[in-house]
């Protein structure tokens, strides 16, 4: 297996005022030196504070896949979709001392062509082992992953490692996911490798994050997803879905279920935005779409 860091891509650290910021926003308490314990407990502060969101994309919003642009908007109470959020995490890590490495992964988009660079993972060395690090999948794994074959239970769910040919692995969810995983590749990849996928997914209007609102958070035992109009929580009991009627309801819920801060959108926009998103939602239900 290769040594990851002969061969890391790098990632720019943070400012230390901007780390110091994205460290309080997380509320964990910074370890003397990079552990297991503390990636595991920055991790779990990250999906714990930090929701995956494409309200930017829904917007209409230009962004960039910048990690300090990323770590401002996260510091200032919102969060983002895999490159925002990994990207922004791997330059905190880097900030806090750990050997980040940016790895590309591939998410089933529906068709059988498998779709590189549309998705960011991390691998983050620690004592000679490597662990699979991803806070910007939205309802993935609560704590980072050993990479290594095998099965891994986080209760209420159950993921899996597989290696395929020492480069190329695969990330398979739990059974309850909507989404299946990920292939990934241990390749170490710079950053601007990412910005084309990231042009196509907030800006193609086939592309799922522009066609539908998507907020989600893995929770200790459950975790909770608003998508368009319909707000639904997945725990060791299975799905639990209902349909959200009202703006005020809809905005309580990203406000106050996932702790975002929506005050530099505006009211005027985001009550236009409910009303496009209770248009589309509306629309797949007279389609008989799921």
């Amino acid at each position: 297996m290769p040594e990851w860091h002969d061969w890391a891509v790098p990632v720019s650290p943070l400012t230390p005022q901007l780390r110091d910021q994205y460290v309080r926003r997380l509320n964990v308490e910074r370890t003397a030196a990079p552990s297991v314990a503390g990636l595991r407990d920055l991790h779990r502060a990250h999906l714990d504070h930090v929701p995956f969101e494409n309200l930017e994309i829904q917007l209409g919003r230009a962004t960039t896949i910048d990690p300090a642009e990323s770590a401002t908007r996260i510091v200032n109470g919102r969060g983002g979709y895999c490159f925002h959020l990994n990207g922004a995490f791997a330059a905190l890590l880097t900030s806090l001392g750990y050997n980040v490495t940016l790895i590309r992964a591939a998410v089933p988009d529906g068709t059988d062509t498998i779709v590189w660079g549309n998705h960011l993972a991390l691998l983050v060395e620690i004592d000679g082992a490597t662990w699979l690090t991803d806070v910007g999948f939205g309802d993935g794994f609560r704590d980072p992953l050993p990479l290594r074959p095998g099965v891994v239970e986080q209760p209420p769910f159950t993921y899996r490692l597989e290696d395929r040919d020492g480069q190329r692995w695969r990330f398979d969810h739990d059974k309850m996911s909507s989404v299946g995983g990920y292939d990934f590749d241990v390749t170490p990849t710079q950053l601007a490798e990412f910005e084309p996928q990231h042009t196509r997914l907030s800006t193609d209007p086939e592309s799922g994050f522009v066609q539908k609102l998507v907020v989600q958070s893995r929770r200790p035992d459950h975790t909770l997803v608003l998508r368009g109009c319909v707000r639904t929580r997945i725990d060791g009991d299975g799905r639990t879905s209902r349909e959200v009627t009202s703006a005020d309801e809809w905005l309580g819920i990203m406000t106050g279920e996932f702790g975002l801060d929506l005050t530099s959108i505006g009211d005027d926009v985001l009550l236009k935005l409910w009303r496009r998103v209770r248009a589309t939602h509306d629309e797949w239900v007279r389609a008989g779409r799921p």
